[in-house]
């Protein structure tokens, strides 16, 4: 097993900052999955549910203010095969066309920024109109749709006339597609799924609204890229922290150390007394002049010290 997993991180490091994501997504939806069975099984699913409720996004204000973290993780929990299916395609095909003209913190920023306001549009929708008021309290939002329509919005800002080809429609203009989308989920405002066209356009929006931007000069998605620099600089030091050996172990490594140094010290200076001692003998039984001459060396160094 620690295998596997090894081998799967190692393709991860390897990935493209859109596979990474892609990856990202998959992990969650396959943890999920396998906790959702498990619970199951053991007759534990509302327990379950109510936990994942804390990191879905939900359109109260009040119960935002309990779990402000879920405005971003909601954007990584799909509720579906179908629905991480979709998401995960056309974010490997329209990341690849952004990655083209933008950059790898680019692609961060604004996959995070059209996340975020496409989970605020939802939130608005549901507590400015009165159609969804029965229902705010219960209402929560998932998936990477919003953050996907604003990668999607982005490119065909960027470049409208590039043709994508896509299956059972053909050859299409990436801002067709990207308006044709964008209708559809106006459209669908007052269907069951009401929440997540919400957050189409909200991430539509944001696509459009920093692709103009940068346009003029001016990157919207820097403060969101300086927020993922400092946690990520948060993470390496705590993965750091955790690699290092305990201080306990550091000190009793060392002290073996000191200890064995200091004992080989005096093994050596009792064999020199030793010697001392056997050369004065001598001298005392038969004279100086019975010493050899490397005894008579070794009396002399001594007595210079």
């Amino acid at each position: 097993m620690a295998h596997i997993i090894k081998n799967l991180w190692d393709r991860f490091c390897k990935e493209s900052i859109v596979g990474k994501y892609i990856y990202a997504n998959v992990a969650v939806y396959v943890t999920v999955a396998l906790v959702g069975v498990f619970a199951t099984l053991m007759n534990a699913v509302l327990p379950i549910a109510e936990f994942m409720r804390w990191f879905e996004l939900p359109a109260s204000v009040q119960h935002l203010l309990y779990q402000p973290w879920s405005l971003v993780t909601y954007m990584f929990i799909h509720n579906g095969f179908m629905h991480i299916l979709w998401n995960m395609f056309a974010l490997y095909g329209f990341g690849r066309i952004f990655l083209n003209f933008y950059s790898i913190r680019h692609f961060i920023g604004v996959y995070f920024f059209g996340g975020i306001v496409g989970g605020l549009f939802f939130i608005l929708a549901y507590n400015i109109f009165p159609y969804f008021e029965p229902v705010v309290d219960d209402s929560y939002l998932v998936g990477a749709s919003a953050a996907v329509m604003a990668i999607v919005v982005a490119s065909a800002v960027r470049t409208p006339n590039t043709v994508v080809n896509l299956m059972f429609f053909g050859a299409v203009r990436l801002a067709t597609l990207a308006t044709i989308t964008v209708i559809i989920s106006i459209l669908l405002l007052s269907s069951e799924n009401a929440g997540g066209n919400f957050a189409h356009i909200g991430g539509a929006i944001a696509g459009a609204i920093f692709a103009i931007s940068l346009n003029k000069g001016h990157d919207v998605t820097k403060l969101i890229n300086w927020a993922c620099d400092k946690f990520t600089l948060l993470f390496e030091k705590a993965k750091n922290l955790f690699a290092r050996r305990p201080k306990m172990e550091f000190k009793r490594t060392q002290g073996a150390a000191k200890h064995s140094a200091d004992y080989d010290y005096n093994a050596r200076r009792r064999e020199k007394e030793n010697t001392m001692n056997e050369i004065l003998d001598k001298v005392k039984r038969s004279g100086y002049a019975s010493l050899t001459d490397e005894e008579k060396k070794r009396l002399f160094d001594s007595s210079q010290k």
